[in-house]
Order: C-alpha cells, then structure tokens, then sequence
C-alpha cells in the first residue's frame, strides 16, 4: 500500500459526485458542510483529499452509509463505474438491511388519511400553517 501523503488524491466534494452519492457537486459540498460526511472518523472539508484507503461514513435523510475508497475518479460516469469506486463495510450493508426491515414493518411510521380533506378541513390546514 503506498503512502497516502505522497499518492495522489481527489477532493471529497469531486469524489462523491464522481462516485454518485450526491447528484452535484454543489450537493456534495452542502453535506460536508452540513456535517453529514466524515472522512477517517473527523470531520471533512469540501477541499480534503480522499486517497484509496479512507473510510467515509456519508449520511444521506435516513440512509446512513460506510464505505471505503478503492479507488478515485474526478469524472463523473456511469453507475457501473461509479459502483468501483468504493465497497461498503459489511456492518453498514447490515444495518441498512435492519433499517429497512423496521421501515417496512412500521410502514414507515406514516399516519395516511383515508381520503383527501375536504373544503373545511383544508381551511383548518391553511389556518393552522398560518399561526406556524
């Protein structure tokens, strides 16, 4: 394994658009200032340089992912291409497992009404979204 303050790197923000977890750059760069990316187990800056080895934990609304890089790209392609560029941890594969198992047997926690509300009810919504 080569030393990874002599090899080359990628900036964070460039390698997870390249490595498709976020749609844009723009994105990325908003997650890792919001602190929802550390690299190597600290916090990251847009501007850090990934190298083949580090450990990313990337949280994304509900899904919370680990993963390592094996590899770095500054060009964005395919999903196929994309996929190479890191391999998840074992322990995050499961545990998104468990989550989604929880998701599907709570049915997402989502209190559905039976039906669309009517006139008046709306207005209760309008008005109730007024005083928030």
């Amino acid at each position: 394994m080569t030393d990874p303050t002599t090899s080359p790197g990628v900036r964070a923000d460039v390698w997870l658009w390249a490595a498709r977890f976020f749609k844009t750059r723009s994105l990325a760069k908003q997650a890792i200032d919001g602190g929802k990316v550390e690299l190597n187990d600290a916090t990251c800056k847009p501007a850090k340089l990934v190298h083949v080895g580090d450990t990313l934990r990337i949280n994304r609304g509900e899904e919370r992912l680990a993963c390592v890089v094996s590899a770095l790209s500054e060009k964005r392609g395919p999903a196929s291409e994309a996929q190479k560029l890191y391999v998840e941890t074992e322990e995050s594969v499961a545990e998104r497992a468990r989550r989604k198992e929880d998701r599907r047997l709570t049915g997402g926690a989502l209190l559905r009404p039976d039906s669309r509300p009517d006139k008046h009810a709306r207005r209760l919504i309008q008005d109730l979204k007024k005083t928030l």
